[in-house]
């Protein structure tokens, strides 16, 4: 249960609830349908209108010449499970107790650990207010039946409940014959175990088409998380061989067919007005897959560190009418911020008997005049912090690498003993350490970080842990 504390009314639960449908000025009309489209290990520079080399994202980019898109956007971790449940409760990972990768529950465990179904995700605050919800996808938040979606505010489920490489007993490795085979789930039910791979994108694309013609005539909000692109990658026959850049342009293409796909739905619904799309990534490229892994060039690095190309992903948002056509926002914005931004323009509220670290960025988003970030500081977990245009990291021990000419990623753990501060308004790809140049700075965000753990330890909650029924 959800300890006793002291409430917490975030400054997006304080904003009154935005005009739904219509233009400004026009008498509200029916809420708003949301849709988020993630992909999992796409990189900063993996979308063409990001600066992607070797494939095309043609809907990817007309997506984004009818709406924003976000340069400085971020992700709560920089691996899965955790930056999911950024996503879902809109709050930082450690806020809620989930720090990293979840397993798959093993045979023979008698727990399994997953997203507290005490935290109220994006999904029941909406249902609140009277929406359908589906999610489509990978969850990776738990993956026993009380810890799945539709134990988690959605109305229906279908999908793999954890990464496609946790192959379990479909794989001969060593490592996995402790787990069960890869399942894909319909609801609560396992519908096939070994799924062929090849087909999961086009699967799920055929899932939410029929979502959204099975819901609209009534408000819905539908979470698509693609498997995409985290290795093995896979596609389909359609899609094999178009791309310049091998099996991960090929993937990326698929992907981009799929968006295309359920914009064209929307159009043919004549839903188009009154529906958010934001399509992202939960995190930065696994570059050690070299040709299979992604880009996030010019950001440093990717997935697992906390460099900018670990927590830095690819945003683009979409309402015909209300946000306009062919923006760019360059504020701080983060998947954090999704579930107080749509309560706002549901109608609905964000909860106040517990700290929420998002903010409502909708002025972001429709492009007010003069709209800055609702983010004093924006925590790249527990060691390194952004305010402004300056980034701070502590001393210690961090994951990095690079990628040589030919390629070919190069990693390991490197130990800083002094502070390290990088202007990245101007050096997005962290090379100039300038800490000795501005030690004001390197004060004042040292002691954001201070105040941030001390919050994390006096208003942070823990994740689920529950008994394996057999």
């Amino acid at each position: 249960m959800i300890s006793s504390r002291r409430q917490f009314i975030t400054r997006a639960s304080l904003v009154a609830p935005a005009l739904l449908g219509g233009r400004l000025g026009a008498a509200p009309a029916r809420k708003p349908n949301f849709i988020v489209i993630l992909c999992d290990d796409l990189g900063y520079a993996d979308v063409g209108c990001f600066g992607a080399k070797g494939f095309h994202t043609p809907n990817l980019d007309r997506m984004a010449a009818q709406g924003v898109r976000f340069t400085n956007f971020y992700v709560g971790s920089p691996v899965c499970s955790a930056s999911r449940a950024a996503l879902m409760t809109g709050c930082y990972p450690f806020r809620v107790g989930v720090r990293g990768v979840y397993s798959p529950t093993a045979l023979d465990s008698e727990t399994a650990v997953g997203l507290n179904p005490n935290e109220i995700t994006v999904a029941e605050m909406l249902k609140q207010q009277g929406y359908a919800t589906g999610c489509i996808g990978k969850w990776h938040l738990g993956d026993v039946p009380a810890l799945l979606p539709t134990s988690q505010g959605f109305d229906e489920y279908f999908g793999l409940p954890y990464s496609n490489d946790m192959l379990g007993t479909c794989s001969d490795k060593a490592g996995q014959k402790n787990r069960p085979p890869l399942p894909l789930i319909d609801g609560l039910k396992k519908i096939e175990t070994c799924p062929d791979q090849t087909q999961l994108t086009r699967r799920y694309t055929e899932r939410a088409i029929s979502f959204l013609k099975k819901n609209q005539t009534k408000p819905f909000f539908l979470y698509m998380a693609h498997t995409m692109p985290h290795v093995p990658l896979h596609v389909s026959d359609r899609f094999k061989g178009t791309s310049q850049l091998g099996l991960f342009g090929d993937v990326i293409h698929e992907l981009d067919w799929s968006v295309g796909e359920v914009l064209r739905s929307l159009s043919e619904l004549k839903l188009d007005d009154n529906t958010v799309v934001v399509f992202t990534s939960d995190n930065g490229p696994w570059l050690a897959q070299n040709e299979n892994g992604g880009h996030a060039d010019p950001l440093r690095d990717g997935k697992f560190t906390r460099y900018e190309g670990g927590f830095r992903v690819p945003c683009v948002m979409r309402w015909p009418g209300r946000i306009p056509a062919d923006t760019v926002c360059p504020e701080v914005a983060s998947t954090i911020d999704i579930l107080p931004t749509f309560a706002g323009l549901a109608g609905g509220r964000v909860p106040t008997d517990r700290v929420i670290d998002g903010r409502d960025i909708w002025p972001l988003m429709s492009h007010k005049p003069g709209a800055k970030s609702p983010h004093e500081a924006f925590f790249y977990e527990s060691n390194a912090v952004r305010s402004g245009k300056w980034k701070y990291y502590l001393p210690g021990t961090y994951s990095e690498g690079h990628r040589d000419e030919q390629g070919k990623y190069h990693g390991g753990r490197i130990t800083y003993a002094s502070d390290r501060l990088y202007d990245l308004s101007t050096d997005m790809s962290e090379t100039k350490e300038l800490a000795a140049k501005h030690p004001d700075v390197v004060q004042r965000l040292k002691k954001l970080l201070e105040d941030y753990g001390a919050d994390l330890d006096a208003n942070s909650r823990s994740a689920a842990k529950i008994p394996v029924v057999k």
